[in-house]
């Protein structure tokens, strides 16, 4: 069946013929297609578009790469906690560099670790200490003393220590624990004393016309504060305390060196020598560095080195932690009604 336009009957005779609307056609502006206000927001939205895949693509690209980062840093503190196992007989190395404080390489949980290890090595004929060392605390360099002494009773093996330039304070503490100890001549040793420094600001304080307001619960809380004229009570009690650690340095040289110690009246007054003198005073025993010992002392010229050593990525890791710990710092000062 096919469709046929409608029938119009023919006008009535005398009536004027109906006139047909003209056809609808498209506008002007129709014809000419979209608008530039509409192909500007298609342009918007497919940059949008473009912009939020990109967003998406980097978000996953940072995350495989933090990944990437967390698994280097994972293996390289394992690795870095571990020394190379030697084949046969070899000397035991510990370095001892920089200041002896808890939150450095020297300190003693890290030189404690290393010493452990070296002793418990079948492998390992002997333990040298190479030190180049100011000092630092004497509770750190205390406990490595110990260790050394405990270790060298259990097993049976000969402990040496071998001073490079500076063998000060802390680090003769730790030296006098080793059965020998070979310097430079010109390597320095010794500073058998005690230190504890501070600064006043009292007088300061005054000539610029700012009071000091220290409230404390109880009687010596604010002993030794800085901006406090000095109290001669707290200065002798401090006095006494440093004399007391004094004491136990100088006990523990004593029983270190034994005969081998020529005092005099300098010995333990915080001087310190060249390593000749040092040699002549029964402070060291000889002259020699590391290949020396290793070779003609130990007889065992392999030396592995079981110094837990901080690598990149453990700094890389402690930053990071660093940064995080600031930006959560950050985020709840934020967050805090109080300012």
């Amino acid at each position: 069946m096919t469709s046929q336009e409608p029938y119009l009957p023919p006008p009535a005779p005398g009536s004027e013929a109906t006139t047909l609307p003209p056809p609808v056609t498209a506008s002007p502006a129709a014809s000419r297609g979209p608008s530039s206000f509409e192909r500007g927001m298609a342009q918007f939205t497919q940059a949008l578009l473009r912009e939020r895949r990109a967003d998406r693509r980097w978000r996953v690209f940072f995350r495989l790469a933090w990944l990437l980062v967390f698994v280097l840093i994972a293996w390289t503190l394992f690795a870095s906690r571990t020394h190379t196992t030697a084949s046969g007989p070899h000397t035991a190395l510990i370095e001892v560099r920089g200041e002896i404080a808890p939150d450095s390489e020297a300190s003693a949980e890290n030189l404690v670790a290393a010493i452990k290890g070296a002793f418990e090595d079948h492998g390992s004929q002997a333990v040298v200490l190479r030190i180049n060392s100011p000092g630092g605390s004497p509770v750190q360099a205390g406990i490595v003393n110990d260790e050394i002494r405990r270790l060298k009773t259990k097993h049976k093996k000969p402990v040496y220590a071998v001073v490079d330039e500076v063998c000060a304070s802390g680090a003769y503490y730790i030296a006098v624990a080793a059965d020998e100890i070979f310097v430079d001549k010109a390597s320095l040793v010794g500073s058998i004393g005690v230190l504890m420094d501070g600064f006043g600001f009292a007088g300061t304080l005054e000539k610029l016309g700012i009071e000091r307001r220290l409230l404390t619960a109880g009687e010596n809380k604010g002993m030794l504060d800085p901006f406090s004229p000095q109290n001669e009570k707290h200065r002798a009690y401090a006095q006494a305390m440093i004399d007391q650690i004094h004491q136990q340095f100088i006990k523990v040289v004593k029983d270190g060196r034994g005969k081998r110690l020529k005092e005099t009246a300098d010995t333990f007054s915080g001087l310190f020598w060249n390593g000749e003198e040092a040699v002549r005073q029964g402070l060291a025993d000889k002259f020699g560095n590391l290949d020396y010992v290793a070779r003609e002392v130990i007889k065992a010229e392999e030396v592995i080195d079981y110094t837990p050593k901080e690598n990149v990525a453990e700094k890389l890791a402690k930053r990071f932690g660093a940064s995080i710990g600031e930006g959560a710092v950050r985020a709840l000062r934020s967050m805090s009604p109080i300012r």
